[in-house]
């Protein structure tokens, strides 16, 4: 073996949640591991994703509960103490220094390469390092692509000399803009938009559809709308960007040409238009795939198209559920497999539970942290319809519980429960309302598990805790069928 080649069990291509992950386990497996990684081990999470955006997020959720509860509000009446946030942010990114996860990486006997790693025919991969040199890693197994996704931004004229913000931007910016426009209507647009505006900046939203959201219950895109008008953030749905432009030089302010009204005026332009898979520069190619695509996996995480079964993706980059802890759940599981495969094992001997993934596919949870939270996991109600699921819809006002009273004066915040009336189990659930996050883990435990409902009677949520919610999901579904079928109380 030469200095510039190198061979061993599992080469894994991007070092964020997903790439660690899957290392972790391919070595614990007795495999030989290398990680490959040409910026900070930890990725897009770590850096410039979830760690800094809700580092940025909890003062400003933080100050809007503390107004909500009497003998605080006098005290969170002024404005949030600007380097105070950054610090925080700062310091939650470990200052974007990855010395840390490189100790982990060691301590798990894995080996790392810096530098930008590309496939290179079946089982190869080529990796371009700092210096300037070029070093060859031979899989005897499997490589696993892990390299995420990158912003997608719209076919707009002038938008590269813009410079326009992405989430990178957004989460790691040392400055505050007087004015920003935020282009998108998803999670990083509603997060950030909320951030923003805390922080003293005018926020414009454009939103080319007609509601926030949009792939959760309309309640929840419905709920944050009216949260984000009430903090000053001007939202306009219906409306696209036709130009941009920098007015007066490079540092200049943004001139926004809109699909309808006045063009816009700003400092910052915020695109949060989607994702795309990081895999323009990866070699595809080499081994019959189209650079830029994503990677269609199997249930075991195998690239579908690829021969002989050698190549795996992980994380947002094959598409399934673009979030890191459903990537991290990806690394798991495709890292089980890698390891039982090389050994020759049975992937069905059940002491994995399965070697195949459900968990990216039927109770997927996600938060929002806005204010109000929203928290959802499982089917949506339009989900089900489209799916011809036969359920039943619940719904619930969460400020008539006492936890939410207890939590904050004038509560607002909702719950639906999907039940599946053939099964009898819970299939989805939403939660709109402060510090209801915490919530999700139950749901979807409740959903994974395929619990009856009439076992939740038996689950005696503490009073008085916003938790009591599933006490009156449960009481308002057995009034109604009560209605329903004439039964009597």
């Amino acid at each position: 073996m030469s200095d510039t080649s190198r061979d061993y069990d599992v080469v894994v291509i991007g070092a964020g949640p997903a790439g660690e992950n899957v290392a972790d386990r391919t070595s614990a497996a007795g495999l030989t591991s290398v990680i490959v990684e040409n910026e900070l081990l930890g990725g897009e999470c770590s850096f410039w994703a979830c760690e800094p955006s809700k580092a940025l997020l909890r003062p400003v959720v933080a100050r809007t509960d503390a107004r909500r509860v009497p003998g605080l509000r006098r005290a969170v009446e002024g404005p949030l103490d600007v380097p105070a946030v950054f610090a925080y942010r700062d310091k939650m990114c470990i200052y974007w220094t990855d010395d840390d996860q490189v100790e982990w990486l060691d301590s798990v006997s894995v080996d790392l390469v810096r530098g930008h790693g590309r496939l290179d025919g079946p089982r190869q991969v080529v990796v371009e390092t700092p210096d300037g040199g070029t070093l060859r890693l031979n899989a005897r197994h499997a490589v696993v692509v892990a390299t995420g996704t990158v912003t997608a931004f719209p076919d707009l004229p002038g938008l590269k000399e813009v410079r326009p913000w992405t989430n990178r931007e957004a989460t790691s910016a040392r400055h505050v803009p007087n004015r920003l426009v935020v282009v998108g209507g998803g999670v990083v647009a509603v997060e950030m938009a909320t951030a923003w505006q805390a922080l003293g900046s005018r926020v414009t939203m454009l939103v080319r559809g007609n509601a926030v959201l949009s792939r959760m219950e309309p309640f929840a895109g419905e709920m944050v709308a009216d949260a984000l008008r009430e903090a000053g953030v001007d939202l306009r749905f219906g409306t696209t960007v036709t130009d941009v432009a920098r007015q007066d030089g490079p540092d200049g302010p943004v001139r926004v040409g809109l699909s309808q009204g006045d063009p816009l005026v700003a400092d910052e332009i915020l695109f949060a238009t989607g994702r795309a898979p990081h895999t323009a520069d990866l070699g595809l190619e080499t081994v019959g795939l189209a650079p830029g695509d994503w990677l269609a996996v199997d249930d075991s995480y195998r690239v579908s198209a690829v021969e002989d079964g050698w190549l795996y993706a992980v994380g947002d980059v094959n598409h399934r559920a673009l979030m890191t802890h459903q990537g991290k759940y990806q690394a798991r599981m495709a890292g089980a497999v890698i390891g039982a495969r090389a050994k020759g094992e049975p992937l069905d001997d059940g002491r994995w539970g399965a070697h195949a993934s459900t968990a990216d596919r039927e109770a997927v949870p996600q938060v929002v942290f806005t204010d109000p939270d929203v928290a959802d996991v499982g089917l949506t109600t339009m989900e089900a319809e489209r799916t011809g699921r036969n359920v039943d819809v619940v719904d619930f006002d969460i400020g008539r519980v006492a936890g939410a009273v207890q939590y904050a004066e004038g509560y607002r915040g909702k719950a639906r429960v999907l039940i599946d009336r053939d099964r009898g189990t819970v299939v989805g659930v939403t939660f709109v309302g402060p510090g209801v996050q915490e919530l999700l883990y139950s749901a979807t435990v409740l959903i994974t598990s395929e619990a009856p409902v009439e076992r939740l009677w038996h689950a005696v949520p503490a009073f008085p805790t916003i938790s009591e919610v599933w006490l009156r999901i449960l009481e308002t579904y057995r009034d109604r069928d009560r209605r329903q079928t004439g039964t009597a109380g």
